[in-house]
């Protein structure tokens, strides 16, 4: 299994990007927040996993070793493939994956395009014993939900100007703002987005 690669960013493809490594150019799938945070030229490191079909092998990137085992994890879950385990991960972090699925919070895991009230709640009863607890409070910048936020809207089909203008709107009305409240935010600038069409 590839693990992981460290490589040169040589371009960006549809759904990630392609990372130049001893001359190999590999094609690795990743959410548009990652994506849009590698620059061409720049040395990046992805933690990753092979998703291996009759017809395809598909490398997937991920930030952190977090993010990869929860997209690996995810996939044990009855219906739910490598495209939705990676929305998963385009709308939540994985402690908030994890504090909806401990705590039933199907509003939350709804929000994922490709998850229904069905699809929810099976992922509450196969995944609650194999996610655990979020994890405590690690001193992270209380700025990390914007990131998560501007990921989900880009990946729910807004532009990065629109998903910027909305969260700069959101830092201002919620100063105390932090990852646990990405769900609600969500739901409050999909509202905003709305209108503004």
């Amino acid at each position: 299994m590839i693990a992981s690669i460290t490589g040169r960013v040589a371009g960006h493809t549809s759904g990630g990007v392609v990372l130049n490594e001893g001359g190999v150019g590999l094609a690795v799938q990743t959410t548009p927040g990652t994506r849009a945070r590698l620059r061409t030229g720049d040395d990046a490191f992805l933690a990753t996993t092979l998703v291996v079909r009759e017809d395809s092998l598909t490398l997937y990137g991920f930030e952190t070793d977090d993010e990869r085992e929860l997209f690996e994890v995810l996939q044990t879950a009855s219906g739910i493939g490598p495209k939705v385990a990676q929305a998963v991960l385009t709308t939540l972090t994985p402690d908030a994956v994890r504090r909806a699925v401990a705590t039933n919070d199907l509003a939350s895991l709804t929000l994922v395009p490709g998850i229904g009230k069905k699809g929810a709640e099976r992922m509450v009863l196969e995944l609650r014993d194999k996610l655990g607890m979020a994890h405590a409070s690690s001193g992270a910048a209380p700025v990390a939900w914007r990131d998560t936020l501007t990921e989900a809207l880009v990946g729910l089909g807004w532009n990065t100007s629109q998903a910027d203008e909305v969260v700069v709107r959101l830092s201002a009305a919620h100063p105390g703002a932090s990852d646990a409240d990405v769900p609600s935010l969500l739901r409050e600038a999909l509202v905003m987005l709305g209108k503004s069409r």
